[in-house]
């Protein structure tokens, strides 16, 4: 063949080649649709220059390859699917196929679409799980997680001798050098839940009793007030008294630590600051309440003080005011649970009394009550878990129950029974996975309620110390 002829034909053979030697068919419509029909080369009389695979032993279905295109996206990607036929097999063969119809090699509009089976049972790896026929499946998410249960019963018990059955008083704390401190009728007792070792803190003697107890944030030191109207600081690991301050006119029930300040709330419905670092008793009065302040806590950044009392009033004091920057009287009971969330700044959860018996959250930026939950009995504590975005209530009548909530849902998680009447007391180890609780029925209980801060696996049933009763003094 000369070069006349070979740019003739548009194919590049070499010197000595005839055309004719190759015996190539000119193809057209009616070839393609011979080709189309052929099941197997074998059974084929017609010469091609293909291999083309048997269909039946061919999954073709799985990619769209022989069924009709959907009709969704039909309009939309007819222009793409042409251009995509124009690069795969050029535009003669394009020009074959009129826009529309599907042509002899590609009888679908989906060619080169990825389709899911439809047959067959699901497998971890089955494209089906990660793709449907349009896009994601909203189906395809992560299963949702089983509820984390919560042991039923308490890993620990103490019997508590002389624990009173007192809503106004506040006689547990655990400190975050992991030592508890009980208040037993005249006594402080120490409680080290390293090695259950029990020490006698102090003795106020006949004429006088305790009535609440708090330790400082490094759990170095612990305050105490007493029936007199007392508030003493003890060195808890010298078991040595290092200040004794006055004040108040009657019992001294609550009291609630910042970085620096102490302050304490009594039946004189007064509220003063205490400064360790000046000589004289108290450094600042508050006074708001119209009945005994039973509930006071400081917020985690040391800027608000929240007080509840019998008065029904909860409220809401900066650093340096000497009058309520809120005064929230939503509640129809005594207001003693008081808690601030570690989660969120300005939150603020407070449960009130038997006649209340509601749990409310407050946003004390703005002063607004953002929810509330009726318990169906009286709130006596609460606790903000620091680990997870739960806390825990106590209650008194008439249920004597535990209960975990999860907030902002304020779905149950768990509720506890066991005490035999009302559980006025709380503390959480520095942990913050195990709980103890005291009531008039003179045991403390220690329940494990929440998951580690780094695991958040479910928290197991077995804990650190043995299962039984045993003495706190």
């Amino acid at each position: 063949m000369d070069s006349a002829q070979r740019r003739k034909s548009g194919i590049n053979l070499p010197s000595g080649m005839s055309e004719t030697s190759l015996r190539l068919d000119a193809f057209s419509g009616s070839s393609f649709r011979a080709i189309s029909n052929l099941t197997s080369p074998s059974k084929s009389s017609a010469v091609s220059d293909r291999f083309i695979p048997c269909r039946s032993s061919s999954r073709l279905h799985a990619f769209g390859l022989i069924e009709n295109g959907s009709p969704v996206k039909e309009g939309g990607n007819e222009a793409y699917s042409r251009l995509l036929k124009a690069e795969l097999f050029g535009s003669d063969f394009v020009s074959l196929s009129p826009a529309g119809q599907g042509s002899p090699m590609s009888p679908s509009k989906n060619m080169l679409r990825f389709k899911t089976e439809s047959s067959g049972p699901n497998s971890p790896y089955s494209p089906s799980i990660l793709w449907q026929d349009s896009g994601f499946s909203s189906e395809a998410s992560t299963p949702p997680k089983p509820p984390r249960k919560v042991p039923k019963t308490p890993h620990k018990v103490l019997d508590a001798p002389s624990l009173q059955d007192d809503f106004y008083l506040n006689l547990v704390d655990w400190s975050s050098q992991n030592v508890l401190a009980v208040g037993l009728g005249t006594c402080v007792y120490l409680w080290s839940a390293s090695n259950s070792k029990v020490t006698k803190l102090c003795d106020l003697g006949p004429n006088d009793g305790i009535c609440a107890i708090q330790w400082t944030r490094e759990g170095s030191y612990i305050s105490i007030g007493t029936s007199l109207g007392k508030v003493q600081i003890w060195d808890g690991t010298q078991c040595k008294r290092v200040r004794t301050m006055g004040g108040h006119q009657t019992r001294t029930g609550v009291l609630a630590w910042n970085s620096r300040v102490l302050s304490s709330g009594s039946r004189d419905r007064v509220i003063l600051q205490h400064d360790l670092r000046v000589p004289s008793d108290f450094v600042g009065k508050l006074v708001g309440h119209k009945s005994e302040v039973c509930g006071l806590k400081w917020s985690h950044d040391d800027r608000e003080l929240a007080s509840g009392g019998n008065d029904n009033q909860l409220l809401v004091w900066n650093q340096h005011s000497q009058q309520p920057v809120l005064k929230l009287t939503e509640h129809t009971a005594a207001v003693k649970a008081i808690a601030w969330s570690p989660h969120q700044n300005g939150l603020l959860a407070s449960g009130g009394g038997t006649a209340d018996r509601c749990i409310r959250f407050w946003n004390t930026s703005s002063g607004h009550q953002s929810s509330s939950v009726d318990t169906g009995s009286q709130v006596c504590n609460l606790a903000w878990s620091k680990n997870v975005n739960e806390l825990v209530s106590t209650h008194g009548y008439s249920q004597n129950q535990i209960m975990v909530w999860k907030y902002p849902s304020m779905a149950k998680v768990a509720t506890l029974t066991g005490h035999s009447l009302r559980v006025l007391y709380l503390a959480m180890s520095p942990d913050g996975q195990t709980i103890v609780t005291g009531a008039g029925d003179e045991t403390l209980r220690f329940w494990n309620v929440f998951p580690s801060a780094r695991t958040p696996a479910p928290v197991k049933d077995t804990g650190l110390w043995s299962l039984g009763r045993t003495h706190i003094r």
